[in-house]
């Protein structure tokens, strides 16, 4: 490329949020936003007709579907462009997910600017970023074999552990609908499919399940 700044595309369906990180990068002497994108056929077919992207800031939750997703069909046209999950979800319950899906790095958006940037420039180096705690978490998981194989959780597509993890958070299928910008019924399709996945009983049985879920996570991430 002729520029010598790396160019940086993000991908997030609220536009102020994206304004925000577009200052933070373009302050930086080593790079800058060449693109934006509100959701994920937006960014592809932006990458589809000019693609001089060096990284892409993708969002978990997108209001059409989730960014587990959305990564899935970048690497499909585009399997070598690295992918950094930016959301506003906890790490520990999503880091270990996103990296799976492919993605080489996890950030909180609740983290300093100063935090994105870092991990930014590690993404771009080749390397995976995570927090000091979450690093620390994975590595203990494969140093001391304790991690559960969680067979039953992976069989969920990623909308439908997105759901799994907001119904944990309290929320109803009114609320869920409304952060993820779906209909209650889509909702509640996703609520009857992790039912049967999950081998549960009822609605309550499933709030239980969630709920019980998301404390094991946090327990295990204060460990």
């Amino acid at each position: 490329m002729s520029n010598s700044k790396a160019q940086v595309m993000l991908v997030d369906d609220h536009a102020m949020l994206r304004h925000g990180i577009a200052m933070l990068v373009n302050m930086e002497p080593d790079m800058e936003v060449f693109a934006e994108a509100g959701d994920g056929s937006e960014a592809l077919a932006i990458l589809k007709q000019n693609h001089p992207v060096d990284i892409v800031l993708l969002d978990v939750t997108l209001k059409t579907v989730s960014g587990l997703e959305v990564i899935k069909n970048l690497h499909t046209y585009f399997p070598s462009l690295p992918v950094l999950f930016v959301s506003m979800y906890d790490e520990t319950v999503y880091a270990e997910r996103a990296l799976r899906a492919g993605a080489r790095g996890y950030v909180m958006k609740q983290e300093p600017g100063e935090v994105l940037v870092t991990a930014i420039r590690e993404v771009l180096k080749g390397n995976i970023y995570l927090s000091k705690q979450m690093h620390t978490k994975l590595l203990n998981q494969i140093t001391t074999g304790r991690s559960e194989p969680k067979q039953l959780i992976n069989s969920l597509t990623p909308s439908e552990f997105e759901v799994l993890h907001l119904i944990g958070t309290g929320h109803s299928s009114q609320e869920i609908a409304k952060l993820l910008g779906r209909s209650i019924k889509t909702i509640e399709t996703h609520r009857f499919n992790i039912r049967t996945k999950l081998n549960l009983k009822d609605s309550a049985d499933l709030v239980r399940y969630a709920t019980r879920w998301i404390l094991e996570e946090l327990k295990k991430a204060m460990s």
